[in-house]
């Protein structure tokens, strides 16, 4: 199916990007010239060493460059970089010799107000931070973890405790400590950096009876750094701003291209979080690689609203690598409006600007015009965390900007990137993502694991990735690790999204492929249901799970928010939505309101725990509440549960 063009880079735009710059480098330094995009792709999956090795030349990496960069082609298992050395802070904070006086941060929150960073003073903070962190005992392979916010002190402290060689691991302070603790117990942190309170929506939240509860149930502490907002400083605390002023010197630790970085989480709903082992190297080549996907350059100004619990806060770090400008907005995106973000895009005349696709669905639905606003630099918008519906592609061409690059991308925190991303250089179609990523084989596979085109499959990835995990750490014999990817289709890493990927290279996500909806043979995935009933006048959001009991028919229960009350009329309209849009096959069983979706940290909607539950599993380990965004909202539906035969 051809999916409307909504919008096309002229000529001369396409041809200033730098997918452009680096296509021409490549027909120039390795006498390389594709006819088009596609073709790219197809040689950066294939002659996988060759294409990494321009990436590293490309953007001039900092750091002794191996001389094959996939040792070992394989899944799992793969080697990558043998004989490299790098840091990921050099890469960053090089761009404090060239540029010290300009503007590397610009920080918004509700907690601290306003503030700007210049490099140099970026850069004089971190390397204080680090010795700081050192004289405290903390040396290559420690874990250091914090629980910030999004704010300039934790991005300081990532790269202060990476420049050791230490391995960094973050959640966001409106987690849960048990869902925190679920966390940092695994892997053992020497040093914990804290704030013990924040302003969210106007009000101040005290995390300090929290922290309390966290920090003795970390006995592998040593030091623990607080930022005080609500309580005086304890005794046995250290202050932050102790750390920040002393004048040193800072020269990153060159490690091994494999060396941890960072641990990073899978969401924990439905059980222990999987701490996630990424790589210096791996995740240096992927970050710079992504430029290329967002057209980043040191002239742009960039701000991605998101947690420092997800993973793309550690994903707006490759704007500072590119010497770009990073905005941090710390705050709710919805106090004292829906506009408030969007004054703060113009305000600091963000030239790329990303957030969850639920952020823009809100605004939509509540009827926001930031085009009102002054957008000029704005060029690019983009979404991720959950499909993007068509109908926010024509919110955001009507109601945000006319000329405007939107692209929509998707990915996971498990490879700190993306499969399918925007390019500058290509037209934007209604509902569909623009390409899948330079140097990941992401292709759609049905059932015998045979690849297709135009049609809902499996998405997969065939050859390594170098920003894959190294390994989940404790998982010693590597068995959970092969269970949660390679153990469909063997050698193929298989993510768990449904995918439809287009015989242009275009592609459109269709939820998650363990929360399938079967009904008698046809299989769909929950997203384009809910682009129909959420198009529905007075339904703001809405779950729908597929329930198949062995021996009898499949049950589809379909839950929706409705503000104004559920009436008669508004379930013929639901039913008559899916009808026209989906499939009668798609009816559902029975339409319940309930007051919120579940949904995780991310905003993810929390379709496979409440399947579970619906069909008998314990409320109690189905989901874990500390690892959800809203966990009051779980009660109806173990109310439902329980009504059911």
């Amino acid at each position: 199916m051809s999916r409307p063009i909504l919008w096309t880079p002229s000529p001369d735009r396409a041809q200033a990007s730098s997918m452009a710059a680096f296509m021409r480098w490549l027909n120039t330094e390795r006498d390389l010239k594709f006819d088009d995009y596609n073709a790219l792709w197809n040689w950066s999956v294939t002659e996988i060493d060759a294409f990494w090795g321009a990436i590293w030349d490309f953007f001039d990496i900092q750091g002794t460059r191996p001389d094959v960069f996939l040792a070992k082609r394989q899944m799992p298992g793969a080697e990558w970089g043998p004989g490299a050395r790098l840091n990921y802070a050099s890469q960053i904070l090089r761009h404090c010799e060239t540029a010290p006086d300009e503007i590397a941060l610009i920080v918004q929150s509700e907690t601290f107000g306003k503030s700007t960073m210049t490099w140099a003073a970026l850069r004089a903070q971190v390397a204080s931070v680090a010795q700081h962190l050192h004289s405290m005992g903390v040396t290559k392979g420690d874990r250091v973890v914090a629980i910030l916010p999004n704010t300039e002190t934790a991005l300081i402290s990532f790269l202060a405790t990476v420049s050791l060689g230490a391995i960094w691991s973050l959640c966001a302070p409106d987690m849960g400590h048990v869902a925190i603790l679920d966390r940092f117990k695994q892997i053992a942190p020497k040093v914990l950096l804290a704030q013990d309170g924040y302003v969210h929506a106007g009000k101040m939240i005290d995390r300090s009876a929290v922290l309390n509860e966290i920090i003795a149930g970390l006995p592998s502490l040593t030091d623990v750094v607080m930022k005080p907002v609500c309580q005086p400083l304890a005794e046995d605390r250290i202050a932050w701003d102790s750390l920040t002023g002393t004048q040193a010197t800072l020269t990153p630790l060159d490690v091994p291209f494999d060396h941890p970085l960072w641990i990073v989480y899978s969401s924990g709903t439905t059980g222990d979080p999987k701490p996630i082992v990424h790589g210096h190297g791996g995740i240096v080549l992927e970050a710079f690689k992504q430029t290329l996907h967002q057209n980043l350059t040191s002239s742009d100004t960039y701000c991605w609203m998101t947690s420092s619990g997800w993973i793309m806060w550690n994903l707006q770090w490759p704007g500072l690598m590119q010497g770009a400008t990073v905005a941090i907005y710390d705050g709710a995106v919805n106090h004292p409006d829906l506009l408030a973000v969007w004054r703060f895009v113009a305000q600091h005349r963000v030239t790329n600007f990303g957030s969850g696709a639920a952020f823009y669905d809100a605004c939509r639905k509540a009827g926001v015009t930031p085009r009102t606003l002054d957008l000029e630099a704005l060029k690019c918008v983009g979404s991720t965390g959950s499909p993007l519906s068509p109908d926010a592609y024509d919110w955001i061409y009507r109601d945000v900007k006319s000329d405007l690059w939107l692209a929509p991308m998707s990915g996971g925190t498990d490879l700190a990137g993306g499969f399918v991303l925007g390019n500058p250089m290509l037209p934007v179609r209604a509902g569909e993502m623009q390409c899948r990523a330079l140097g990941n084989a992401t292709r759609a596979f049905d059932e015998a694991g045979v690849e297709v085109f135009d049609q809902v499959g499996e998405l997969v990835c065939t050859e390594p990735l170098p920003s894959m995990p190294l390994y989940f750490w404790g998982d010693e014999d590597g068995a959970r690790f092969h269970a949660s990817y390679f153990d469909t289709y063997p050698g193929v890493w298989r993510h768990g999204d449904w995918i439809e990927i287009t015989r242009d290279g275009g592609s459109v996500i269709y939820g998650r492929s363990d929360a399938t909806i079967n009904r008698k043979g046809l299989r769909l995935g929950s997203a384009e249901i809910y682009q129909a009933v959420e198009a529905v006048d007075g339904i703001t959001d809405s779950l729908i799970v597929d329930l198949e009991y062995l021996g009898r028919d499949s049950f589809m229960p379909l839950f929706v928010v409705a503000p104004g009350g559920l009436t008669d009329e508004i379930k013929d309209q639901i039913n008559a939505a899916i009808r026209s849009s989906v499939s009668p096959r798609f009816l559902p069983n029975e339409i319940v309101e309930v007051a919120d979706i579940p949904r995780t940290l991310s905003g993810k909607k929390l379709e496979v725990p409440i399947k579970k539950l619906l069909l008998g599993g314990d409320p109690a380990r189905v989901v874990n509440r500390d690892s959800m965004a809203n966990p009051e909202s779980f009660d109806i539906f173990v109310a439902y549960a329980k009504g059911r035969p």
